[in-house]
């Protein structure tokens, strides 16, 4: 029986996350959000993902104040983050303590939905922090990051989500996160989730290849609960399809979800200003709302992409890019069939960088991918290529365990390292996730120096630096854009 289709509005994250490196300001959504918390969204997603790493790194804002006012401001709505799993916001794996404070410290200061994920959909890298948002109240929204692979097909994603449910979710999301699900196996993988698990199903896809709309409606028509989009100032392209799109779609249909067009048009309206705004400051580049159907074959997120671009240019090597493409589903393969998803999406991709690069495959093997095929990320979905593997670790032991059980707890070294900068717990678990960045703006808010006008945004989410003599590529993970 069809039923109203609820939407989760993404324009204070992943929108701007995807398509402008994630520079939108909190003066730039108060305006509008009496006006958000009044459409009737199933949920507003505004923290999490490359937000964390970005107010602190490039706006000079607490990303935990950020979150205070956002509640303050949208008391009706649920607020929503994602997470990765024991990775929280960074790109390594936490203690166990320190994902308990970042969760709960995440709920007490607003956050109700957290979409927890890993992104090598290892299920006991998302236990700590699924635990952790149960006990403190929050509804706990478990993803799997959708792939294609000989490993991956409907049947694995559907004991995935029961195993997920089994674990205590709430609600399953599958995260499209490079716009790869096909608007017909869409229609029927949520079917069968639907047939197999009880839970609402949360569908996030993206408009990378064009495919998002349809994608979306075919969801929707198979029985989808919950969908993402946002709104059209920063829809379509590597974002999320457009939130009037789908409303106007659905209105009057069996499926309508009841929103007012009237209400989102006024929002849009504010947030076309935004979005010129960062036109002009260079952090929004128009080729992000380019359809690029190369992701079907390639499965590189867009976020992914504009990385792989950059690296190749301070390489001076603008024309292997298409060798660098070709290249990555090879290493993907060796490497066990990793999701792309933040941060094996880097990985993959610096390795085939480095390959192309060094005339010579794997003759350069950087610690990340070293740690992958290791174990330390969890356990790889496919077969890896021990070749590629004893070359890259030797003789080294693969962890087979669940990473984070190497981890002593850790919570109060980083509290004593914070020392007088941190002013309170939440300072503490800004200085554990990033910290020489979380150090810079912490010792500036404590120590306000006269307000600058800001800089223009840096378009160059990694920095890459090539040495001459061994024609090496190191990638710094400063920004995420590919989850």
């Amino acid at each position: 029986m069809a039923k109203k289709v609820m939407i989760t509005d993404t324009i204070l994250r992943d929108a701007h996350q995807s398509q402008a490196a994630t520079r939108m300001r909190i003066e730039d959504m108060l305006p509008a959000c009496e006006l958000l918390d009044s459409v009737g969204y199933w949920s507003l997603e505004c923290w999490g993902g490359a937000t964390f790493d970005s107010c602190m790194r490039f706006l000079g804002e607490d990303p935990w104040e950020r979150l205070r006012k956002l509640r303050k401001a949208m008391p009706n709505t649920k607020l929503q983050m994602l997470l990765r799993g024991q990775n929280l916001l960074g790109y390594k794996h936490y203690a166990d303590d320190v994902v308990d404070a970042f969760v709960g410290k995440s709920i007490e200061n607003g956050i109700d939905v957290i979409r927890v994920f890993d992104a090598l959909n290892d299920p006991r890298n998302m236990e700590q922090a699924m635990k952790a948002i149960k006990k403190n109240g929050g509804i706990c929204e478990a993803a799997f990051s959708y792939t294609t692979s000989p490993v991956h097909n409907e049947a694995y994603f559907v004991e995935l989500a029961k195993t997920l449910v089994q674990m205590g979710a709430d609600t399953i999301c599958i995260k499209d996160m490079a716009n790869l699900l096909l608007p017909y196996d869409a229609y029927s993988l949520v079917k069968a989730l639907k047939e197999n698990v009880d839970v609402p199903i949360h569908l996030h896809t993206h408009n990378t290849t064009g495919i998002g709309d349809m994608t979306n409606l075919m969801a929707i028509q198979a029985g989808v609960d919950i969908v993402d989009c946002a709104l059209s100032p920063m829809a379509n392209g590597t974002s999320q399809p457009a939130t009037e799109s789908l409303v106007a779609t659905l209105q009057g249909s069996e499926y309508d979800t009841g929103l007012d067009l009237g209400k989102l048009a006024e929002a849009a309206a504010h947030f076309r200003g935004v979005a010129a705004k960062l036109k002009e400051q260079g952090s929004l580049d128009p080729k992000v709302l380019n359809v690029d159907t190369n992701t079907l074959l390639y499965q590189v997120p867009g976020g992914m992409l504009s990385n792989l671009i950059s690296q190749l240019k301070q390489a001076n090597a603008s024309d292997k890019y298409y060798d660098v493409l070709a290249e990555i589903p090879k290493v993907r393969e060796d490497f066990g069939y990793p999701p792309l998803v933040t941060p094996t999406s880097q990985i993959v991709g610096t390795q085939a960088v480095m390959n192309v690069l060094a005339g010579e495959r794997y003759k350069m093997v950087p610690k990340e991918s070293k740690g992958l095929l290791r174990g330390e990320y969890g356990k790889l979905p496919g077969v890896v290529n021990e070749d590629v593997r004893r070359k890259a670790i030797g003789d080294a032991e693969v962890i087979t365990c669940r990473p984070a059980d190497q981890l002593e707890p850790e919570l109060e070294k980083y509290r004593a390292e914070a020392g007088d900068l941190a002013k309170c717990d939440e300072d503490v678990l800004s200085y554990a996730l990033f910290p020489q960045v979380a150090s810079k703006f912490l010792a500036e808010r404590n120590n306000p120096k006269p307000k600058e006008e800001p800089k223009a945004a840096v378009k160059t989410e990694v920095k890459t630096e090539v040495k001459a003599d061994q024609g090496a590529v190191r990638e710094f993970y400063v920004q995420d854009l590919s989850c």
